[in-house]
């Protein structure tokens, strides 16, 4: 894979006022000069043969240190190769500027604004759990076609990498948590190509952040690439949980079911207007093994219908097995990757997990200042580039008049 790049920057003005996009979003902009390469202080790596690319043999997760041997093992069952081991530690959902990350903080920010930091947040579990936590917790039935070795890393017979943050939902709830979001990465096995990654990161909220003006600035970068349709079988995911308990529902004159469904789509709705703008929305009826009600949310965006989520009320069987008796719950699951491949306009997935700095610095902000009439200056340094061909200085100069035209008309600032 390979991408040819030239390099471009401008400076602009702004007044800092109250309802100017970049006096509420001044932080964010710091956030496009993407993070280094990974490393860790916990991690001790190992190299390959031919004496290039290192390959971690101990790092610490979760508070739970894992070597080599603990999940690439000599074993009948075993299933995880080296490549997938490689991954582990990354968190890409960690790193602030990485596109996963931003999006992860936009999502924090929609439920820390509207729910008053009632949801706790978790996003450093460890990734090795048992089957039970898998599958059985969630009620996925055992002749399911996900528990399958073609389908599913196993450690061994009793212990897998996570399918979906779901794995953690029951330990959460016996240790009382009601209201929780959880990010990780998620491992399913699966051929790499441009829309397929067996690792990806998932968000699972029980019971960003920005409209596109505000993912101006991440979204031009990669414009001009061609969007791919693609289905995506595995990602980084979120997940978010939301208890409530039966004085919530009864002043409402509805039962605990439809008290949740409803709650649960208001608050699905109002995510994604803030991730996407005004769009139009419609639910699906769906089925998932551990809702019911379920269903599927899905925006009209850039001319064609989108799902965006999975969710639904949970199943009782799931709160009674965990301490919750005479509770109602509701619950989603989103795919990190999928979104801010769409978000951002990035058209193929493994740029996630490249520490290619042609990608991870290609917008930077390099000097700022504030005059004394209150105008506030920012340059910025943006790398044009190709993953087809090698763009020419004619294309670069028109690319970089429809940014300057946008940066103008969206952002309302003054260009030097």
């Amino acid at each position: 894979m390979t991408m040819a790049m030239s390099i471009a920057q401008f400076t602009f003005f702004s007044r800092a006022t109250s309802s100017s996009f970049l006096n509420r979003t001044n932080a964010r902009f710091n956030r496009f000069t993407f993070s280094t390469p990974f490393s860790t202080a916990d991690a001790t790596c190992t190299r390959k043969k031919n004496g290039r690319l290192p390959v971690l043999s101990a790092l610490e997760l979760g508070g739970v240190k894992i070597a080599r041997d603990d999940v690439v093992r000599d074993d009948p069952t075993n299933n995880v190769p080296d490549s997938i081991f490689s991954k582990l530690g990354m968190q890409l959902h960690k790193r602030n500027q990485h596109p996963i990350g931003i999006l992860k903080n936009a999502i924090y920010e929609y439920f820390d604004a509207n729910y008053s930091n009632k949801f706790d947040k978790f996003d450093d579990l460890c990734p090795l759990v048992s089957v039970k936590q898998n599958f059985d917790d969630v009620l996925v039935p055992a002749d399911h076609i996900s528990r399958s070795y073609n389908d599913t890393y196993y450690v061994d017979s009793q212990t897998v990498l996570r399918c979906h943050t779901s794995a953690h939902q029951a330990e959460l709830l016996r240790d009382g948590h009601t209201h929780f979001l959880v990010t990780g990465d998620v491992y399913r096995r699966d051929s790499i190509d441009s829309t397929h990654y067996p690792v990806f990161h998932q968000v699972f909220v029980a019971s960003h952040y920005l409209q596109p003006p505000n993912f101006f600035f991440l979204g031009f970068f990669l414009r001009f690439w061609s969007i791919h349709s693609y289905t995506l079988l595995l990602e980084m995911q979120m997940e978010g949980f939301r208890v409530f308990s039966p004085e919530e529902w009864e002043a409402s004159g509805l039962d605990g079911t439809s008290y949740a469904a409803g709650d649960l789509k208001k608050c699905l709705e109002g995510l994604a207007r803030h991730l996407f703008g005004a769009v139009e929305m419609r639910w699906i009826d769906a089925y998932f093994p551990f809702t019911n009600p379920s269903f599927e949310l899905e925006i009209y965006f850039q001319e064609k219908w989108m799902e965006v989520l999975g969710c639904g009320v949970t199943e009782q069987e799931i709160l009674r097995n965990n301490g919750q008796l005479d509770s109602v719950a509701w619950a989603f699951g989103l795919g990190l990757e999928r979104l801010a491949m769409v978000l951002f306009d990035i058209p193929d997935i493994r740029l996630f997990w490249s520490n290619d700095e042609r990608f991870t610095s290609q917008v930077q902000l390099i000097d700022n200042f504030t005059n004394k009439k209150g105008m506030t200056s920012h340059c910025y340094r943006i790398a044009y580039r190709s993953m087809e061909c090698s763009l020419t200085d004619e294309e670069i100069n028109e690319l970089q008049r429809k940014v300057r035209e946008q940066v103008e008309t969206k952002l309302n600032v003054e260009l030097r």
